[in-house]
């Protein structure tokens, strides 16, 4: 069996100038915080990030005076578009897109996380009425379904997704513990390669296999030595 565990430096190498990527989180929470700072100190540019929202900067009390989330990505000037639902905790991202060097595609969370799903599926896309009427809807196809109007939602496919567990076996099975779970099996399932970030792993066998929610098929690399999950 293929040996998935590195070191978080090793795991993101494989992330190239100009890559799309999908980050797991919820304003940080059920992000893998020491792969994005691996990614920081890689310093690989031009990125097309996927994630739910911008993380929260070092400036936001909640954060305990650092960057939480893709903040981090976002803050170092590595990504030059960002498809998320809510960026609105994280001024770097109006500044950026302000001065023209952030672009910013927002799309509701049900959609967003429905394009990951469909990619992980292989759908050719989603049918959905939310957006219709809204700039959302522009440059997509409408569909009528017995006189019900949709919008067609196509698949997000990112070359690499980043994961948080709290808990993994060595072939990748994967726990992720109440908030901590957001955007993450989506993700998992869309990803080309996938990188998890775990609390803790576990030797396969080690657990009874309904202690996983996440099948291990989806991850090619773990990482261990995740930070312990906090609100």
């Amino acid at each position: 069996m293929k040996n998935k565990m590195l070191t978080a430096a090793e795991a993101v190498s494989v992330i190239k100038d100009g890559d799309t990527i999908a980050v797991g989180g919820f304003l940080g929470t059920g992000s893998p915080e020491i792969l994005l700072d691996a990614l920081v100190a890689q310093g690989t540019k031009h990125l097309t990030l996927i994630a739910n929202d911008g993380g929260m900067r070092d400036d936001n009390p909640y954060t305990g005076g650092r960057h939480k989330g893709v903040a981090k990505l976002i803050a170092n000037g590595q990504v030059d578009h960002i498809i998320a639902s809510h960026v609105g905790v994280n001024p770097d991202i109006f500044a950026g897109m302000s001065a023209g060097t952030l672009k910013c595609t927002l799309v509701p969370q049900g959609s967003l996380a429905e394009k990951l799903r469909a990619a992980g599926a292989g759908l050719g896309g989603v049918l959905t009425p939310t957006g219709l009427g809204t700039p959302v809807e522009e440059g997509k196809r409408i569909i009528e379904i017995e006189g019900v109007d949709y919008l067609l939602e196509l698949p997000l496919k990112p070359k690499v997704s980043l994961i948080r567990a709290d808990y993994c076996d060595k072939f990748g099975n994967f726990t992720m513990l109440k908030a901590t779970k957001t955007f993450n099996h989506v993700m998992a399932m869309a990803g080309e390669i996938v990188i998890v970030a775990a609390e803790k792993v576990f030797e396969i066998g080690e657990k009874d296999p309904d202690f996983y929610q996440v099948s291990g098929v989806y991850v090619d690399m773990i990482v261990e030595g995740e930070e312990p999950w906090q609100i």
